[in-house]
């Protein structure tokens, strides 16, 4: 099993799919990745060489911002929003959606589950 940056990566996938359980790379990532290191699509991550996964660990640490590093700027950023009171920092605070999305229904995730309210009936027809 290969380990890339803090994660293992799956053996029997695809490079291309296997470079995408790193947090910080996605698909687009992956494919540029594999061209810098100059593996095809096709191939698998069993059938790849020691010096491969050592070439590819370096393109990712020298080039990109992933694992770890990645979660803390994004927290970082998220904190300091916080810290401004700007309108997004205030929604992150409540755990409201952050984006513009409506909030009389829906938003559920990040909401929480539905909390009933004590007294209130239905009103019928």
């Amino acid at each position: 099993m290969a380990r890339i940056a803090g994660v293992n990566i799956p053996t029997n996938k695809r490079v291309l799919v296997a470079l995408t359980y790193i947090h910080g790379i996605g698909p687009a990532k992956a494919k540029e990745i594999c061209s810098k290191v100059g593996l095809t699509d096709e191939r698998r991550v069993n059938t790849l060489s020691d010096d491969e996964v050592l070439r590819i660990r370096e393109v990712i640490d020298r080039e990109y911002q992933v694992e770890g590093d990645l979660r803390r700027e994004v927290a970082m950023n998220i904190k300091r929003l916080m810290d401004l009171g700007c309108y997004r920092g205030l929604r992150h605070r409540k755990g409201l959606p952050v984006r513009g999305q409506r909030t009389h229904t829906n938003a559920r995730t990040r909401k929480g589950p539905a909390v009933a309210i004590a007294g209130k009936k239905k009103v019928t027809k």
